[in-house]
């Protein structure tokens, strides 16, 4: 498997070792090779089912010295630009977005090929997330406390389905329970998906109130990448927030996150997840650096079916 570059120097340093943790996931083990000055991934197997890692970029079948060209097929639902279009500082690198989705979705006990999962992001930003949700034609959820990441999104989305011609319907509406306002919610319904219609939401609300915002048992995957820095913490994130996530995650579905391990140990990170009776599985090499003061990992838990 020859490596897609990424725009992201840092990332492009990290994605073999990430793609071999990737892989694995899939229950594939693969090794790094060189060959005419490109990195690629080695393996046994038949690759029709890893269309969807988040580093491919071609795959091939060797032959002695000679590599032929394999097609492989994707989970891809829309041109690309949905993932790539959105240029902002802060934006998390797609690639890494894609293969925290992956991984996640692999933890759970559903299928990653023929599931459709509801997704969600309770640090949503831009939407990042969704968007990739979105591609593999999965339902997706957001909750983003800042309104003008939300009024983007909502901007960009709407703009995005006008341009390419695709029938939806898109409303922004306020959030209430009990007669007080907890925020507002992004709402559009995406036609022309062979498994019926997309629902895409995303809330403007504090994602420590999530079980206010939606019914308990209602998502498949939480996926998240936590806030970096000393201010927003995220070991004080999934100290409000994990009780609120864990009641809306259904019975063998799975958790994904990944935070900066300078400012939360991973060992805190499980201590937490276990504490609210979640599996958590035993996955490594997922660890690398983002920049100087950014070490990032990722833990996945899986919610127990008895």
């Amino acid at each position: 498997m020859l490596l897609a570059p990424s725009a992201n120097r840092v990332y492009t340093q990290s994605s073999a070792a990430l793609a071999v943790a990737e892989l694995k996931a899939f229950g594939v083990i693969a090794s790094i090779t060189e060959l005419g000055g490109q990195s690629y991934l080695e393996f046994d197997g038949d690759p029709s089912r890893l269309g969807n890692l988040s580093s491919a970029y071609a795959f091939f079948e060797k032959h002695g010295e000679l590599l032929k060209p394999i097609e492989v097929s994707t989970l891809d639902k829309y041109d690309d630009d949905l993932l790539t279009i959105q240029k902002y500082a802060g934006k998390t690198n797609e690639h890494f977005t894609k293969l925290l989705l992956n991984v996640a979705a692999l933890a759970s006990d559903r299928d990653f090929h023929t599931h459709r999962f509801v997704v969600l992001d309770p640090v949503a930003g831009r939407g990042t997330t969704l968007n990739q949700a979105l591609m593999y034609g999965w339902d997706a959820i957001g909750i983003e406390i800042d309104r003008k990441e939300v009024d983007a999104y909502e901007a960009f989305v709407k703009t995005y389905l006008r341009r390419k011609r695709i029938k939806h319907t898109a409303d922004m509406t306020p959030v209430r329970r009990e007669g007080k306002r907890l925020g507002r919610r992004f709402d559009a319904m995406v036609d022309g998906v062979i498994n019926g219609s997309q629902r895409l939401t995303m809330f403007e609300a504090d994602t420590t109130r999530a079980r206010q915002l939606m019914k308990a048992n209602s998502v498949d995957l939480i996926v998240g990448d936590l806030p970096y820095g000393i201010v927003h913490n995220a070991r004080d994130l999934l100290k409000s927030a994990l009780p609120q996530w864990v009641e809306l995650l259904r019975r063998g579905g799975a958790l994904g996150v990944s935070w900066n391990t300078h400012h939360a140990p991973r060992e805190q990170a499980v201590t937490l997840l276990e504490a609210h009776d979640l599996e958590v599985l035993d996955d490594a090499g997922f660890a690398h650096r983002v920049d100087q003061g950014i070490m990032r990992d990722i833990v996945l838990a899986r919610k127990p079916r008895g």
